[in-house]
């Protein structure tokens, strides 16, 4: 049982390549490339996305304004009590 869990099968004909973390850069062209793509990608999905929020919110506000409005009490029901 010489065989480790990980090491449990042997695959033969796959070769598999690999760079050392300290030999990668963890930004590279970040602020050359990463934010125009960032701006570009938000300016072409920020109109499919938004309007749906913009309703559900517009829904929202209005449903929680009329459920307070419906529950209150009304006065004129209340004038001739004593």
């Amino acid at each position: 049982m010489g065989r480790h869990f990980g090491n449990l099968e042997r695959v033969r004909h796959v070769i598999t390549y690999s760079l050392s973390p300290f030999e990668q850069k963890a930004f590279p062209n970040y602020f050359t490339k990463g934010i125009p793509n960032l701006w570009r990608r938000f300016r072409s999905q920020v109109f499919r996305v938004a309007p749906p929020f913009v309703v559900a919110y517009v829904v929202y506000t209005w449903g929680n304004q009329e459920f307070e409005r419906l529950k209150r009490k009304n006065p004129a029901d209340f004038e001739n009590d004593e």
